[in-house]
């Protein structure tokens, strides 16, 4: 398996190339007349004038802590990444996680509590022989009339 090259590998190859070329042209140059000569050292001026600008280099750094657990791996952000912003940044939306997730807890037990407390309301205040309270389909009875009642009240 061929490893790729780091990014100054070809532009180091690229300026030999570039170097190995102009030294054959000016080898050849030399036997060539003298108006010649001129036309082509002003069309490397120009080409040298026009040749394009470093591309600004970026700067490679390695993770400064792999995290690994079985085949999953994580990698560490290392020393003051986020800064103090990012910082409390997440410390807000971790916040805003944690209330939100408390709210949805606290609405869904108040759901249940009033689902309970109005099936014990119903079983308390209906005028019903004993043996209704012993068939299976009088707990999902209720729960349906007591439904359909709420809907009907809203």
């Amino acid at each position: 398996m061929t490893r790729p090259y780091p990014p100054h590998h070809a532009e180091v190859a690229q300026n030999r190339f570039g170097l190995r070329v102009a030294a054959r042209l000016s080898a050849g140059a030399d036997a060539m007349p003298h108006d010649l000569q001129e036309r082509l050292r002003a069309a490397r001026e120009q080409a040298l004038a026009r040749r394009k600008q470093p591309a600004v280099e970026t700067r490679l750094r390695t993770a400064p802590s792999i995290l690994s657990n079985g085949r999953a791996a994580a990698l560490g952000l290392g020393d003051d990444v986020l800064g103090f912003w990012g910082r409390l940044t997440s410390l807000a939306l971790v916040c805003a996680l944690v209330v939100g997730l408390v709210a949805v807890n606290v609405v869904q037990d108040d759901d249940r509590t009033m689902e309970v407390a109005d099936l014990d309301a119903t079983l308390l205040t209906d005028d019903l022989p004993p043996e209704a309270y012993s068939d299976p389909g009088f707990v999902q009875y209720l729960k349906t009339s007591a439904n359909r009642s709420s809907a009907s009240g809203r």
